[in-house]
């Protein structure tokens, strides 16, 4: 498989085309609820950006586009403390200012030793290795499935592997817990398919998982394609629905009918 056809684009201008293109989060907001979907693809609720998040991205960076990319786009540390050498705090008002002059995302020396060890746990598991081993990292795909422009940002793309999605996790034990609870297999399933539409076929999809503590253990897992397949039906369903309420101009929240409580 020839990987020619993804684009490479910052994050920002990627999220910048919500409102153009349908991405599996927003697919996963209206399987949630329609009215959401649509108050966030008009900007009327605004993603929350907590620090999980922050070194989340940061661990992708160092981990799939090496350390010169990473140097790149965050700065490091924070102003000295004159009194005490040291750094001043994140919540200090210094630390704030000197966060708002480097024009990028800023990471304590506590979150860049952090983001080290989360990537050298990625590198020393033999498995996540080898995927990462040959492909493209944050590959931009744009295709039209089921009637609407859609796109995906992949995390990697391996030319005979197939799709490698980098997770971090506060415990790798439950891990696949956590992959349902954040419905990991609909966003792939999303993205698999999304992909097809330009290679022609269903490729295989792996999860790469690292913990974010000691001793940072990391995880490989290939996603069963039945379940894959029971997803994509579900979000090829979700879609047809999606396009009926852009039809109408509605967009409920699912609960407007009086519903019956019949359990203890």
């Amino acid at each position: 498989m020839t990987l020619n056809f993804l684009t490479r684009e910052p994050a920002d201008e990627y999220h910048a085309k919500a409102k153009e293109y349908v991405s599996s989060h927003q697919l996963a907001d209206f399987r949630k609820c329609p009215a959401l979907f649509w108050k966030r693809r008009q900007g009327l609720i605004q993603d929350e950006d907590r620090p999980a998040y922050l070194l989340g991205r940061a661990t992708h960076t160092l981990t799939l586009e090496g350390r010169d990319v990473f140097e790149k786009a965050y700065a490091f540390g924070g102003p000295i403390n004159p009194k005490t050498g040291k750094p001043y705090g994140p919540t200090t008002k210094k630390y704030a200012e000197w966060a708002a002059e480097q024009g990028k995302p800023t990471l304590t020396d506590e979150q860049v030793a952090l983001v080290v060890k989360l990537a050298d746990g990625v590198r020393c598991h033999d498995g996540a290795r080898s995927l990462l081993s040959e492909g493209v990292p944050e590959g931009v795909l744009r295709r039209e499935y089921c009637g609407l422009p859609c796109q995906i940002r992949i995390d990697w793309l391996n030319p005979r592997a197939g799709m490698v999605d980098l997770k971090t996790c506060d415990d790798l034990t439950y891990f696949e817990s956590d992959a349902k609870r954040y419905g990991y297999a609909y966003q792939m399933a999303f993205y698999r398919a999304v992909l097809g539409q330009a290679v022609g076929s269903l490729v295989p999809v792996h999860l790469i998982a690292v913990e974010k503590k000691e001793p940072f253990r990391c995880g490989v897992w290939l996603m069963d394609a039945q379940v894959l397949d029971y997803c994509q039906r579900q979000n090829e369903a979700a879609m047809e629905r999606l396009k009926s309420c852009m039809a109408e101009g509605s967009f409920p929240t699912g609960y407007e009918e009086r519903r019956v409580f019949s359990s203890i």
